[in-house]
């Protein structure tokens, strides 16, 4: 796999090969719909295809630009297939935008609705099967290619958080240790930029623990100047695992870290989908809701309540009660001490294991997204008295709180349901880059994500 320079920046030859390839599948989208359109609509427009060619240009520039806008033409994309087309989606989306301003602005281009909306179906599917095409066949294209630069110990942690998304061209030791069978082990006895180009590196990994005098400083600026991204550990771990790891959190990586940007149109918008979706879901899941509430109460005898109020912990700190469906016994905490709840828990009722399996159980929540104590995407709400003791035992478990607590989120969906210390611990890191990189497009990943959780029951207890 070869990769060129424009501009002075190492750019994959796939990836240009992949653009090139879009955009022919543009301009023929383009050509289909206006044929289709002069077909079924305006057979006698077709004397008249003046500019045609011109028109397929500038969609196919837009379109072309608008995916790299989202990121559809870098080397990978961490999110995989489901990421991918999202961001298809959208950038078909953002160029119909575009497109449909330069006609306001412009009326001699002259693009009809009805030609770009068949433009972009057409170009969906043909580039849905293209990409398909391309993971199947050639998944490698999507691949960044990995030099590590330092220890054996954390490049072995780099090359297990790798995994299959990554290859590794090698690693440059800075010790007499031993790396990895299955890592190439390159000597550094010529210029790092010279290494790193005939290994065609996209990205240089630095896994150093004790840096003092160790960092070859002026090559890896060579090489960041010539378009290798050189990373740390803590951002190569940020973006392909989506966590901060707490072992590697520091003050300085915070400060200079980009992120933590909540502003607020992100923010109104988030709230406008939360009342959206939950007057939808209420409307639409109303009876599952009242056949649920029947069921529990049928099942406790007609004498207990089928909701379940708990203090948990939200934004900023401030508690709230989360309305849930009782799903334990009435007497699960009959001492009085917070428990976490665990696989198998004998606490659980019949009818709750179901609810909780097929997380029937936190519809109510819904009702605490519309009061705004909660959103449908962020951090899982946790009891104060859990909260408390992590709180004074990890300092940056307070930060979790800076959001909404959410009905799911980055964690839920990436790590399996907790009930231990540890696992709160390796949640946080999920939640401290869900915070981090809050968007609006992350939401909708999450959301989407949701869906096969629970339709598969992962992470249920």
């Amino acid at each position: 796999m070869h990769s060129v320079r424009i501009f002075r920046h190492y750019m994959r030859v796939p990836l240009i090969l992949l653009a090139g390839i879009e955009a022919i599948i543009f301009v023929v989208a383009f050509q289909l719909s206006v044929h289709l359109r002069w077909w079924f609509i305006d057979i006698e427009s077709a004397s008249e295809p003046t500019g045609l060619f011109i028109y397929s240009i500038v969609i196919s520039l837009v379109f072309v630009l608008t995916m790299g806008a989202t990121g559809l033409y870098e080397a990978s994309l961490r999110e995989g297939l489901t990421g991918s087309l999202i961001r298809i989606t959208l950038s078909l989306l953002l160029g119909s935008l575009v497109l449909a301003a330069l006609s306001f602005f412009f009326p001699l281009l002259g693009l009809w609705r009805s030609i770009l909306f068949f433009t972009v179906i057409f170009s969906f599917v043909l580039v849905v099967i293209l990409r398909l095409t391309f993971f199947y066949f050639n998944p490698s294209i999507f691949k960044r290619r990995i030099l590590v630069f330092g220890d054996s110990q954390l490049a072995n942690q780099v090359m297990i958080a790798s995994q299959k998304r990554l290859d590794i061209v090698g690693f440059i030791p800075i010790s007499e240790q031993r790396v990895n069978n299955q890592i190439k082990v390159i000597e550094h006895n010529k210029p790092l930029i010279q290494i790193a180009i005939e290994a065609q590196a996209d990205e240089i990994v630095l896994a150093i623990e004790d840096r003092r005098g160790k960092l070859p400083i002026e090559e890896l600026l060579e090489c960041r100047m010539s378009g290798i991204q050189v990373l740390e550990q803590q951002s190569f771990f940020e973006r392909e695992l989506g966590v901060l790891k707490l072992e590697l959190l520091t003050p300085s990586w915070l400060i200079h870290s980009d992120g933590f940007e909540h502003g607020l149109m992100t923010m109104l918008i988030k709230r406008f989908f939360d009342v959206l979706i939950s007057l939808i879901f209420i409307t639409l899941l109303w009876p599952i809701m009242l056949l649920t509430a029947a069921i529990i109460f049928i099942e406790s005898g007609f004498r207990h309540s089928v909701l379940y109020r708990q203090l948990r912990v939200g934004e900023n700190g401030e508690p709230f009660e989360v309305i849930k469906f009782r799903s334990m016994r009435i007497d699960a905490e009959a001492d009085g001490r917070a428990r976490w709840a665990v696989t198998n828990d004998p606490r659980i009722t019949r009818v709750g294991r179901f609810i909780r399996k097929t997380r029937i159980d936190e519809l109510p929540q819904i009702f605490n997204v519309l009061k705004g104590e909660m959103s449908f995407v962020g951090p899982r709400p946790e009891r104060p008295e859990f909260v408390a003791d992590l709180t004074r035992k990890y300092e940056h478990y307070a930060t979790r709180h800076r959001l909404k607590p959410g009905l799911t989120g980055w964690a839920q969906i990436s790590y399996p349901y907790g009930s231990t210390e540890e696992d709160a611990l390796r949640k946080l890191e999920y939640d401290l880059y869900y915070i981090k990189n809050h968007s609006i497009f992350l939401d909708l990943l999450i959301l989407v994500e949701t869906v096969e959780v629970v339709l598969f029951g992962k992470g249920a207890v």
